[in-house]
């Protein structure tokens, strides 16, 4: 029997939900009220898209997952495999230039997998002051932070004496009632309070902050000081926001919420003082029980990508929504003792629910098992068809990337090169995007405009051929050749406008298993004035593992531009030149390389 996947994501407003595929009946259980386990190791892989803030696939992002490494591609997709990760709280981290950092936290279970979509806050400057003086930033949605006079620190440079400089403020409010709000927010909503004992969280508000000085160093508050910040409660939930409330910092490390202080809600805002900057949030902590059902349709089959939504009987402001699985599953962490009740939507666009249930919870886990929505409330269809290599045989290393409603899918190619699935309609026929990759040869297919109807449809064969998706990263060190490539390896490329002249940055880090193991890294970066396809651009950073040595440029090194496309294209070019090591020794280092990396941001 095939082995499905499970694992448990606890995501919004006190509680929340996740979609994984497991074995029937297979419970994990979460211990409450117990110093958490952040030790244990287990090998677990994840896969998941990434979008900005308006719902665009971010390509060429670098992502981090336990200690390995690779880059979103142009759908904004990413995958790891078989990582060693921690099992309570395995984080993801996405790092994507002008965002705050994107962070989901998942329960991993040893050889299996999960899937999460990660949605980036932009990183605005919202304002600055003087450090000596202080001052106030407050955004027009309300979010509000005071600082004192000499309170802020450059950690890099100052031996913490006062930064007297400007201050620039990256500031954003993240609305607790936002319907994404479990692909914005870092994290799963589990947090280690004051015991150091593991909870689940019911947000008021969050906020991401971010100090800055002009020339980009990152600035913080200075030890024994403190700001004020002040968040917005949403009319929604006032009412039921208590007088006084925890205050929580995200640890990016753990990749849980810790509690430290408390706010005090004043009119609309809760307000509070914090010692340094991060992501912060006002919650209530509280116990909870696993939940569990399986979405089947009226002939048993499963409903995938269904959004299942619980939340308080009393207060639909106090809910949780999860994705089913391809298999229909879905679960998550929900408040005991509680009254509650189940929506199912086939999709959040379709706007009102084909299912709904109420339910009671104890202490004990909860399981709803099958739930079956009738004929009459869903519309399905399944899609079968094949994709061909450009020489008209099965691509059995590929797969078919779908787009619906502003929304990515990636389907998996069997030996055949046949793909075959599932999907809700909202109300009646909908058009979709289909795409044929083949990672083997590097290439894929143009997108195909395709109807889909309820029942069965049969797409015509693609043909993944005519539009290359190579990306490597070739070099020469005194001789030695290495090679990176993608998507075994991690290669990434963005713009760093904070040097002088602006340059682009080329990363590629080898995370291919090997034995030995091998850690090959690259990074060059070079000149982003009048960059052009046929011009050479002055290289201005290298770096290699390759070399233990610190260099120099002995003479300028240009840096060829042989392909320039347009953000989420290809960069490509190559270089040839000599750099020169420290003293005493001058070693002279002759290094040529050529590239091809996707562009992001």
């Amino acid at each position: 029997m095939l082995k499905k996947t499970k694992f448990l994501l606890a995501v919004i407003l006190f509680f929340g939900l996740t979609s994984c595929q497991k074995e029937i009946n297979e419970i994990t259980t979460i211990s409450t009220g117990v110093v958490p386990d952040l030790t244990t190791r287990v090998n677990a892989s994840v896969s998941g898209f990434v979008t900005d803030e308006n719902n665009l696939p971010v390509s060429g992002a670098p992502v981090t997952f336990g200690n390995a490494t690779t880059s979103t591609d142009e759908y904004g997709y990413f995958r790891f495999n078989n990582q060693s990760v921690v099992k309570t709280a395995a984080v993801i981290t996405v790092k994507a230039n002008g965002y705050f950092n994107g962070i989901k936290t998942v329960i991993a279970e040893q050889n299996r997998s999960s899937f999460v979509r990660i949605k980036l806050i932009p990183k605005t400057n919202q304002g600055n002051f003087n450090g000596a003086a202080g001052g106030t930033v407050t955004l027009t949605n309300g979010l509000s932070i005071s600082f004192p006079a000499n309170a802020i620190i450059n950690p890099i440079s100052s031996n913490n004496n006062p930064y007297t400089g400007v201050v620039n403020v990256s500031a954003s409010w993240i609305n607790p009632t936002a319907q994404d709000l479990a692909m914005i927010m870092p994290g799963d909503l589990r947090g280690i309070d004051a015991n150091g004992t593991m909870k689940v969280l019911q947000t008021f508000g969050m906020a991401a902050v971010e100090l800055f000085s002009p020339s980009g160093d990152k600035l913080q508050i200075a030890p024994g000081s403190k700001a004020t910040i002040s968040f917005p409660i949403p009319a929604a939930i006032s009412s039921t926001a208590p007088s006084n409330i925890p205050l929580w910092h995200f640890d990016e490390e753990t990749g849980l919420w810790r509690e430290e202080g408390f706010a005090t809600k004043n009119g609309s805002s809760y307000v509070g003082e914090v010692s340094h900057f991060s992501f912060w949030n006002c919650d209530v902590p509280s116990n909870f029980v696993q939940f569990n059902c399986t979405v089947l349709n009226a002939d048993g089959a499963p409903v995938p990508f269904a959004w299942v939504k619980i939340s308080h009987v009393n207060n639909p402001y106090n809910s949780a929504y999860g994705i089913t699985d391809s298999s229909g599953y879905v679960s998550g962490a929900i408040p005991n003792n509680s009254q509650l009740k189940l929506e199912i939507f086939t999709d959040l666009n379709c706007g009102t629910p084909v299912y709904t249930q109420t339910f009671s919870t104890s202490n004990v886990n909860i399981s709803l098992g099958n739930i079956t929505i009738p004929s009459t409330s869903i519309v399905m269809a399944n899609v079968t068809g094949t994709v061909v290599d450009c020489s008209n045989g099965p691509v059995t290393n590929g797969f078919l990337i779908m787009l619906k409603n502003g929304s990515y899918y990636r389907y998996s190619l069997n030996a055949s090169g046949a793909y075959s699935f599932s999907t809700s309609l909202c109300n009646g026929p909908e058009n979709v995007s289909l795409i044929g990759e083949d990672i083997t040869s590097g290439q894929q297919s143009t997108p195909l405009s395709f109807t889909i109807n309820s029942g069965n449809n049969s797409v015509n064969q693609i043909q993944a051929c005519g539009n290359s998706t190579q990306q490597f990263f070739n070099y020469t060190i005194n001789g030695a050749s290495y090679s990176i490539s993608y998507p075994a390896d991690s290669l990434f490329s963005f713009p760093n406008p904070q040097t002088n002249p602006p340059r682009i940055e080329v990363h590629a880090q080898r995370t291919t298993p090997s034995v030995p193991p091998t850690y090959n890294n690259i990074s060059i970066g070079f000149s982003s004035v009048g960059i052009a396809v046929g011009s050479a651009q002055n290289m201005t950073l290298f770096y290699t593992s390759n070399i233990n040595d610190s260099t120099n440029f002995s003479t300028p090194i240009p840096v060829n531009i042989t392909e320039y496309g347009a953000i989420g294209q290809f960069i490509a070019g190559n270089f040839s030149g000599s750099l020169i090591g420290a003293l005493p020794t001058s070693t002279i280092y002759n290094v040529t390389g050529s590239f091809r990396v996707r562009r992001s941001q």
